[in-house]
């Protein structure tokens, strides 16, 4: 049976959760997920966890800190003048906000103190610092399409 190989596309059914097994992220009820082995499209614990894995296979692979979105990184806490939120906008934390960078892309910010001068957001991916873990279910590996070349 084939295996799993960097290049492949694969559909694969997946439970993500946190050491405390916490649930974070599941396909349960969806579509599998579809994405090609070795491209960056997943964090590198996943892509790395895949491999050689074989349809209908069920495995749990664990993802340290290094291996998923890294580790928390104090560069990515700032502080924002309270006085800049809305009026009508109390700011608590745990809110989560889209901040413009300036060049109109959103970044995502979590508040995770609020002080009486400023808030202090935090930017990084929600599961920095986390070790993870997931059920993955191999569903298929993509055939690639084939060229017909036409004389």
């Amino acid at each position: 049976m084939r295996e799993v190989k960097t290049g492949d596309k694969i559909k694969i059914h997946y439970h993500g959760r946190l050491t405390d097994d916490t649930t974070f992220d599941s396909s349960e009820g969806r579509e599998p997920l579809e994405f090609e082995v070795g491209s960056g499209q997943v964090i590198p614990g996943f892509d790395n966890g895949v491999l050689g894995m074989t349809p209908g296979q069920k495995k749990t692979i664990q993802i340290p800190v290094d291996e998923a979105y890294g580790p928390v990184q104090e560069d990515m806490f700032m502080e924002f003048p309270i006085d800049r939120f809305p009026a009508d906008m109390k700011p608590e934390v745990g809110m989560s906000l889209n901040m413009s960078n300036g060049s109109g892309q959103a970044i995502p910010v979590v508040i995770a103190e609020v002080q009486d001068e400023v808030v202090i957001l935090d930017a990084n991916h929600p599961l920095a610092g986390e070790d993870l873990i997931f059920d993955l279910e191999l569903v298929e590996i993509v055939a690639p399409k084939s060229l017909i070349i036409m004389p």
